[in-house]
C-alpha cells in the first residue's frame, strides 16, 4: 500500500489543478493541508487493522489515504460528483477503500455496517461541512447505527457546544443530545491556515465515544428530546413558558408547573439550568401524569 502523498499543500494544489477543480460553496469544502493534524485525527480515533471506518466527505482523499493505511477497510461517502474522478485517482493504490457517491443523510449506514462489518460497531471519521454538522451527527446517533466512536473536524464553536454543561451560553439541545449518546472530548483546536481554502472560523477535532448505555434512564427518548428542544427554542423564557408555548407538546401550564415543582425546581427556572438527569426526570414525571 502506498504511503499517503496528500496533506502536503503542494500535492493538493497539483491535484486540484490537474482536474481543474472548483470549490463548491454549497458543499462547504475546506480541504486539510496539515499532516500533523491528520496524524492527530488518526491516532485519536484509535484506528486499528481490525476496524471498518466510514469517512464522510473525503474531498480529494487526503484523510482517506491515512485511514486506508491504518484500517482494515474504509467506505468514503462523497456527495460532490466532480470529486469522484479525483478520488479514483488519489485512492488508486488503496485496495481497501470503497468510494460511494451519495448524500450521507440518504445512505443506509446501518445496512453498510452490516454488510462490511457484520453489524459490529464501526468508527466514523469526518472533516464535516459546518452547515450540516448537526444533522449528520444526530442522524448517526438517532438511527441507532452501531457505533464505536465518531471523530470529526467541526467548527470550534460547535465542538464547544457539544461538551459544555448547564449555565453556559453555549449549552443547549445539541450539548444534551450528544452527551446522552456519547462522551465528548476535544482532541485539538485547528486554525484556519490548516485548510485550503481557509475557513473564516477556527475548527476543532472532537471525539464522541458512544456510551454502552445512556447515562440516564428515560421512559421515552423522543419525548425527552421534544422537551429539550422546546426548552431552548426560546432561551429567554422560563422553562414553564417555553414548554407551554410548544404547541406540539400539548401540555397545560398547570401540569408543567406541577412537574417542575415535583422535580424540585422553582417556577422561574430556565431550561439552561437543567442537567441531562433533570430533563430525563422531568420527562418521566410528565409521562407518569399522562398515564
Amino acid at each position: 500500500m502506498k504511503e499517503p502523498t496528500l496533506g502536503n499543500p503542494q500535492n493538493t494544489i497539483e491535484i486540484l489543478q490537474k482536474y481543474e477543480f472548483n470549490f463548491q460553496k454549497k458543499f462547504g469544502q475546506n480541504f486539510l493541508i496539515d499532516t500533523h493534524v491528520l496524524d492527530k485525527i488518526i491516532s485519536s480515533a484509535e484506528i486499528t487493522k481490525d476496524d471498518f471506518v466510514l469517512e464522510i466527505g473525503p474531498g480529494i482523499g487526503t484523510m482517506t489515504q491515512y485511514l486506508a493505511c491504518a484500517a482494515r477497510e474504509v467506505a468514503a461517502v462523497e456527495i460532490d460528483k466532480a470529486l469522484i474522478p479525483i478520488l479514483e485517482d488519489t485512492l488508486s493504490g488503496y485496495e481497501n477503500v470503497t468510494i460511494i457517491n451519495d448524500d450521507i443523510l440518504k445512505v443506509d449506514i446501518a445496512g453498510l455496517a452490516q454488510e462490511k462489518n457484520g453489524g459490529r460497531p464501526i468508527k466514523v471519521v469526518a472533516n464535516l461541512p459546518y452547515y450540516i454538522t448537526t444533522p449528520i451527527i444526530m442522524g448517526l446517533f438517532e438511527n441507532h447505527v452501531p457505533l464505536d466512536s465518531i471523530t470529526v473536524m467541526v467548527q470550534k464553536e460547535v465542538a464547544d457546544r457539544m461538551q459544555v454543561g448547564p449555565g453556559s451560553k453555549d449549552y443547549g439541545a445539541l450539548s444534551l443530545a450528544v452527551q446522552y449518546y456519547a462522551q465528548p472530548y476535544i482532541v485539538a483546536n485547528v486554525p484556519p491556515n490548516c485548510f485550503m481554502p481557509r475557513p473564516k472560523v477556527g475548527s476543532a477535532v472532537i471525539r464522541l465515544t458512544r456510551h454502552e448505555k445512556p447515562p440516564v434512564q428515560v421512559e421515552d427518548e423522543r419525548f425527552m428530546f421534544s422537551l429539550i428542544r422546546a426548552s431552548f427554542n426560546q432561551r429567554r423564557k422560563t422553562l414553564a413558558n417555553g414548554l407551554k408555548n410548544a404547541g406540539t407538546l400539548g401540555l397545560s401550564k398547570e401540569k408543567i408547573i406541577q412537574a417542575i415543582e415535583e422535580l424540585g425546581k422553582g417556577a422561574n427556572v430556565r431550561g439552561e439550568a437543567l442537567t441531562l438527569e433533570d430533563f430525563a426526570a422531568l420527562s418521566n414525571i410528565i409521562l407518569k401524569k399522562e398515564d
